[in-house]
């Protein structure tokens, strides 16, 4: 056996060892090592400009309802942002609520006075009382500006939607998260909430609870007034409301509501067929240059009212700031008895009237309303189209100008009829308030579905599929088998 010099095996040789640096294994196996090291550098350079980037260029919303995608309307809100809002998710470690991190994390991309917070309420018990009396849920948003402050609940954020339940015997959920934080953000940040008097004294309608509540939610103070025991409007009146009066006002309050809207004043009017003569009403209306005709309208086109109830009018939703956000969404309108409103041909050059809700060209008023026996038109009913909707802007001198919207029913504001559209009544009522009273937050953002999309199959189909995957594939799959094995026996 041939014996090892332990020596020379551990000699080194400087030779060889720099004859290795000139090899070809060494020159490709360096050139790869460079490349290796060079494509990480660039890769964990790219990871880190990404990730500094905001995430509205990162993460890209391919939800059907773009249910992560912020309104014109809060970026405009955030971007104008002057003062420092922290938002505080009150949540427990590893329990927080993706979507709202994902849209917590989309208004702080908006604006730098924006902070971003998780507070475990099990760690700090007691954070939340400094801000308020109120126990606060889970996976709530607090929501801070100085020493203004508003809880953002998990319970508003995330809605329960009844309305088909006795239907269905379901009910759907709704995302409600920009609506509310936007609504939030507007209150924290706001030195003066607008006020909206509600004119009284004429047997005039209430508003119904969800229109109470919607316009509350937005922000809005609101307080009865009767003008037969004042003087005037008050002068910290953002808006003054008018709900369908069953009696005419009187001449002495006609001439103060005039007299506060040309002093840039707004008004939100809505009226409904009484059969009443309300010649001092008639005189506000016209002196804006429209006016209400006789009668209940109706339908003579199908696609524009509910079936078989041709006086449950869904009008046309023109284009108009207040009428975005429902032109976008594909939302309708629904109108119930209707009056039928049409320019007097005699507006100031100053006056402005922009139609909100149009009814078809086969339209036409019942002068019977309510007495009326039939839908089908009769001699003496008023030809259509007309306007269920106006909004109407006076431009008085360069710094003031007055709005006015009109609504042609009371009856949109019920709660069976705001439900029927899935609350765009609500939300047109809402963004008339917002428009005339520069409230922009006021603009409501329409909740979004967390229900995903069903794919709908005739059971014809279904039987069909059901044939191909259950027989016809697992015998074809069969028949191949067979045949590959015999002809691999044959040979």
């Amino acid at each position: 056996m041939k014996r090892i010099n332990i020596k020379e095996w551990f000699q080194f040789d400087k030779q060889k060892f720099k004859q290795g640096f000139k090899s070809r294994a060494f020159r490709v196996g360096g050139y790869s090592t460079t490349a290796c090291i060079v494509v990480a550098a660039i890769a964990i350079a790219a990871v880190l400009i990404v990730n500094a980037l905001p995430s509205s260029y990162t993460k890209l919303d391919i939800t059907a309802n773009k249910m992560f995608s912020l309104s014109e309307q809060t970026e405009t809100i955030l971007k104008n942002l002057d003062r420092e809002v922290d938002f505080y998710l009150i949540a427990q470690e590893g329990s927080e609520d993706a979507n709202i991190l994902e849209f917590l994390d989309r208004y702080k991309e908006q604006s730098d006075k924006v902070k971003v917070s998780t507070v475990d309420p099990v760690l700090f018990p007691n954070f939340t009382q400094q801000y308020t009396d109120t126990s606060v849920s889970e996976n709530s948003v607090l929501v801070v500006c100085g020493e203004r402050s508003y809880v953002a609940s998990y319970f508003d954020i995330y809605e329960q939607d009844y309305s088909n339940y006795n239907t269905t015997g379901t009910y759907a959920m709704n995302f409600a998260g920009e609506n509310v934080l936007t609504k939030a953000l507007d209150y924290v940040t706001s030195d003066n909430l607008p006020t909206a008097y509600v004119l009284t004294g004429h047997g005039e309608q209430k508003l119904g609870s969800s229109m109470t509540s919607a316009i509350a939610s937005q922000n809005f103070d609101t307080e009865d007034l009767s003008l037969l025991s004042a003087n005037a409007v008050p002068d910290d009146a953002s808006c003054l409301i008018i709900v369908s009066p069953a009696r005419d006002i009187s001449a002495n309050e006609k001439d103060m509501i005039i007299n506060y809207l040309d002093k840039g004043g707004n008004l939100l009017l809505f009226t409904d067929y009484t059969g009443a003569d309300m010649p001092n009403l008639t005189a506000v209306t016209e002196y804006y240059g429209v006016k209400q005709v006789d009668g209940i309208v109706v339908e003579g086109d199908a696609n524009h009212c509910l079936s078989s109830y041709n006086h449950y009018l869904l009008p046309n939703v023109e284009t108009h700031t207040i009428t975005a956000p429902l032109v976008s969404g594909g939302y309708y309108v629904l109108m119930p008895s209707a009056c039928g409103i049409v320019e007097t041909g005699s507006a100031r050059q100053s006056v402005s009237i922009a139609p909100l809700l149009t009814t078809s060209d086969s339209a036409y008023s019942k002068i019977k309303g309510s007495q009326m026996t039939t839908y089908n038109k009769e001699e003496g009913d008023i030809d259509g189209p007309f306007y269920l909707g106006v909004a109407i802007t006076d431009t008085i001198d360069d710094n003031t100008k007055a709005s006015i919207v009109w609504f042609s029913t009371s009856n949109m504001m019920l709660d069976e009829a705001n439900s029927a559209v899935s609350g765009a009544n609500t939300d047109i009522v809402i963004n008339a308030l917002g428009w005339m009273c520069g409230h922009e937050s006021s603009i409501s953002i329409h909740t979004k579905s967390l229900d995903g999309e069903k794919l709908t199959i005739p059971s014809v189909v279904v039987t069909r599929l059901s044939l191909i995957l259950v027989v016809i594939l697992p015998l074809a799959c069969i028949a191949a088998g067979i045949i590959v094995w015999a002809r691999r026996k044959r040979k």
